[in-house]
């Protein structure tokens, strides 16, 4: 078992920045594929961005690549979303989650996420 507990959400104007974090705690997050994922108002949720166990690998949407940077901290079990040039579609709610797997990028594939932290960005 794995808990996650996401923090850093806000109300930020377009092209501003924030820095999401997620504390892992339980079994050793550095066993999981770490990543981030949103989910705006009345749509599916989405992947944003994930990152290897090492941390030497990552992928990232379309949407967000170039502007948003994850990475982790093992030490630490904190896993991290830099997020800079933010504009009003990226507001949703952010998830953290950990995947047995490798790079899975669909929803229902992730096995454990946290609570979720909102992310609202104003025009």
């Amino acid at each position: 078992q794995v808990q996650l507990v996401e923090s850093g959400g806000g109300l930020v104007q377009a092209g501003g920045s924030l820095r999401l974090s997620c504390d892992a705690s339980g079994r050793t997050s550095s066993l999981y594929v770490m990543g981030w994922f949103r989910q705006a108002p009345g749509k599916e949720r989405e992947f944003v961005a994930c990152i290897s166990r090492s941390g030497s690998s990552t992928s990232s949407s379309e949407s967000v690549k170039g502007r948003f940077t994850i990475s982790r901290d093992n030490a630490k079990n904190t896993v991290y979303l830099e997020m800079n040039s933010l504009k009003p579609e990226d507001t949703a709610v952010y998830y953290c989650t950990a995947d047995r797997g490798f790079f899975r990028t669909r929803y229902y594939e992730m096995d454990y996420w946290g609570q979720g932290t909102q992310v609202t960005v104003s025009s």
